[in-house]
């Protein structure tokens, strides 16, 4: 088995809830994280190493567009990392799936894969050493190998039971803390024999499709493999982040910003043995860059601990960066304060705002004045094309996609879902 005979798959047919407002118009895998696509971090882990060819398995409108407006072909894609010879990608077509496993079968039926595939996750990042991946899976004989990590709380994840041998012998999808079998959780990167496609396209397992309304990897697909003695193995990661909560979110932008992983910024640090870096090659970004580096060496900008910093992106004077990431094109005004935040691309924040611990969507707009300032604080998350009005404060609180907040309003443990909402919920 060689790297380059790999076809990647890509599932992406969920809801992505807990991730809402941020999802609520935008399929997750597009969601800005470190001023790039999320799915570009997993796409370019395995391009790096080899991998060509990918399928997209959107279910759905909203996935489908998205991934197929964004990504085309691939050409934009390896143009945009250099990669040659170039990256193929095809997408689902219209036949509606009835979970991740289902999507693979639909997939694997329509372009006639009968080669090794390895699944990844859209919403991931991490970091993996195919070709040890690959001598393992073939080592022990496995149909399929699953990546692992471990975790300390389980119960959002799928949990494997496991032999000496690192053979999987049992495997529950989200149970309790008290029922885990270990702490080894399913990481969604698997690796499938060319056999396994006949598993799923067997008669069985089209009884338990049926039977359930759906054909999960997790729920349904790996335990049936599991439990008929098909040879399935665990493989451990040291490093790898399920971004499918807002804290786990930030947690991810913290740490990869502080060095876990290398996500190639290729621009110089801004100050050398710091982790801030101004991105931007043409000559204006540029020119914006070292006028932030101007401002910092004169005092006029205080940028601590780490960040990373968008192209054509304007700071005003007298604003403090703390810990967080502001995306490409974004007006921020004089003292600012920003701390372990990210804001996406195109934001527009008024002098004297506060922001901390908070998500901003695509084209936020914070008014804020130095007689009414405004707060978004404490795990709040603003959905793109958001107006808030100068003088509110937002406190755990998440604001659907395109709704304009008045003056002066606070919100405290809320969800702004509508504009009916935004009257009626005001503390």
């Amino acid at each position: 088995m060689k790297i380059e005979d790999l076809r990647c798959f890509i599932p992406v047919g969920g809801k992505a809830l807990r991730l809402r407002p941020l999802t609520q118009d935008v399929s997750k895998p597009c969601i800005r994280f470190l001023n790039r696509p999320l799915i570009e971090f997993a796409m370019l882990e395995l391009a790096k190493q080899g991998v060509r060819n990918f399928i997209f398995g959107e279910n759905g409108y909203i996935n489908y567009t998205n991934l197929f407006d964004q990504y085309g072909e691939g050409v934009g894609f390896s143009a945009k990392y250099k990669i040659e010879p170039r990256v193929h990608i095809k997408h689902q077509p219209n036949l509606d799936d009835l979970g991740s496993a289902d999507s693979y079968r639909l997939n694997m039926e329509y372009y006639d894969v009968n080669d090794p595939v390895i699944v990844v996750q859209g919403d991931n990042i991490f970091k993996i050493d195919l070709n040890d991946f690959l001598e393992k899976h073939e080592e022990r004989g496995a149909m399929m190998s699953i990546a692992l990590f471990r975790v300390e709380n389980v119960e959002d994840y799928g949990v494997a039971e496991l032999g000496p041998d690192m053979r999987i012998k049992r495997f529950i999808e989200k149970p309790s803390s008290s029922e885990a079998p270990s702490n080894y959780v399913n990481a969604g990167i698997y690796l499938l024999s060319p056999e396994i496609r006949k598993e799923v396209e067997s008669e069985d397992v089209i009884k338990i499709r049926e039977k359930n309304g759906r054909l999960d990897f997790g729920y349904d697909f790996i335990p049936y493999l599991v439990n008929k003695g098909i040879p399935v193995y665990g493989y451990e990661l040291q490093i790898w982040y399920d971004l499918g909560t807002p804290e786990s979110y930030l947690k991810a932008m913290r740490d990869v910003l502080y060095g876990v992983l290398d996500i190639g910024v290729t621009e110089e640090r801004l100050f050398p043995g710091k982790n801030i870096w101004v991105q931007g090659y043409s000559k204006e970004s540029i020119k914006r860059r070292e006028e932030i580096l101007r401002k910092c060496k004169e005092n006029k900008l205080y940028i601590e601990g780490a960040a990373l910093i968008g192209r054509h992106t304007r700071i005003g004077d007298y604003t403090r960066i703390i810990d967080s990431n502001i995306d490409n094109f974004c007006i921020i005004g004089e003292r600012v304060g920003v701390k372990n935040s990210a804001i996406m691309d195109a934001g527009r924040i008024g002098d004297c705002a506060q922001v901390s611990d908070s998500i901003l969507g695509r084209k936020v707009v914070i008014e804020s004045t130095f007689q009414n300032p405004t707060y978004i604080e404490s795990m709040s998350i603003i959905g793109n094309a958001v107006h808030i009005k100068e003088g509110c404060k937002l406190i755990r609180t998440k604001v659907n996609p395109g709704l304009t907040i008045p003056p002066r309003m606070t919100y405290i443990d809320k969800f702004l879902q509508s504009h009916e909402d935004i009257v009626k919920l005001a503390e």
